[in-house]
């Protein structure tokens, strides 16, 4: 089977470059986190279950709280993802590693839904979620610098033990 990355984004762009597709919507640049078989562009919820690392039952409450848009069906009912569905996908997961709570998320695709018009709104929604994540990032690196120097402390006391009695 010959694989390839496709590059196209969620509906309003996940970040990175974009660049305008031809039906109008900004695509990223950027890969896929998994690469897809070469001009497939409909997949079972199987094998989004084996594409993503998500659920089944992830997958039907994202559709069913409103986090993924209407997912096609095929003629005997069965769910039929698509490329641009499984961007989308990647998205909410780097969504939800920012700590974003579930309720901005669904509202986010809710705006992405209604629109160009709903680009400031969304951009607004998206630095908040960015200022979290670099407070998140800060208050690491301060726990990170804590345990060099206790780290250190541990080090320094296996070579000079009468040390460790003062800490």
């Amino acid at each position: 089977m010959t694989v390839t990355q496709t590059t196209a984004a969620a509906p309003g762009g996940t970040g990175g470059h974009a660049a305008p597709a031809a039906d109008g919507v900004r695509i990223c640049s950027g890969p896929p986190p998994h690469p897809r078989p070469e001009g497939q562009d409909s997949y079972s919820i199987s094998e989004v279950v084996a594409l993503t690392g998500l659920t089944a039952h992830t997958l039907r409450w994202y559709e069913r709280i409103g986090l993924m848009a209407h997912v096609d069906r095929s003629h005997t009912g069965q769910r039929r993802y698509t490329n641009r569905d499984l961007d989308w996908l990647d998205l909410v997961g780097k969504l939800r590693l920012t700590g974003m709570p579930v309720a901005d998320m669904v509202r986010y695709a809710e705006l992405v839904r209604e629109g160009e018009s709903t680009y400031a709104e969304r951009r607004a929604l998206l630095e908040a979620t960015r200022r979290d994540v670099l407070n998140r990032i800060a208050e690491l690196q301060d726990t990170v610098a804590v345990l060099d120097r206790k780290i250190g402390f541990y080090a320094d006391a296996g070579r000079h033990p009468e040390a460790e009695r003062t800490r």
